[in-house]
């Protein structure tokens, strides 16, 4: 089992639950994983369900305080860090009815590492294809998963080497019991 504080770029795991965004801190945006889909949290709100079978290929992220904002895809540091501390998006494609939808985080204190953010993006772009999203409702499946695409060099990072990583991950995490 993987130890709280354990994370992928925006992904955390805190209190035995798995979180895009600092899920720790009150009055804040971020998306947690639950058995039945992802849910926003938002202050002042009483949250968003995204249940799993409504999510469709088209899972990326983007920077910044507006969901919309078109340069805000590849805001990354010469150190290899995501640029900025304000927060991002999780951007899906919804079917049922057919909509692009968003899931805005707060980021953490800590930078993200670009290499991990592209990893966990490919991880979720896998899991989509797949059609085993709810997979990321067991946390324990996740921490494992999560552990095949932890460290690394954060350099020679291709689209080739990103699908490779992810696959190879799924395949180490198991079947999941879900």
């Amino acid at each position: 089992m993987v130890k709280d504080g354990a994370f992928l770029g925006p992904l955390e795991l805190s209190n035995g639950r798995w979180g895009v965004g600092d899920i720790t801190r009150a009055a804040t945006h971020s998306v947690e994983l639950r058995p039945d889909g992802f849910y926003q949290r938002a202050p002042d709100s009483e949250g968003q369900l995204v249940p799993w079978p409504r999510i469709m290929t088209g899972v990326w992220f983007t920077w910044g305080k507006h969901a919309w904002n078109p340069n805000s895809r590849g805001r990354y540091t010469p150190r290899g860090t995501v640029a900025g501390h304000g927060g991002g998006w999780m951007h899906l494609t919804l079917r049922d009815p057919y909509e692009d939808h968003q899931l805005r985080f707060d980021q953490h204190a800590r930078p993200y590492r670009a290499v991990d953010v592209l990893r966990l993006e490919h991880l979720l772009l896998h899991l989509a294809d797949e059609g085993t999203l709810h997979l990321l409702g067991d946390p324990e499946w996740v921490g494992r998963a999560v552990g095949n695409l932890t460290g690394g060099p954060n350099r020679w990072i291709t689209s080739r080497s990103l699908r490779r990583a992810a696959t190879d991950a799924v395949t180490a995490a198991g079947p999941g019991t879900s």
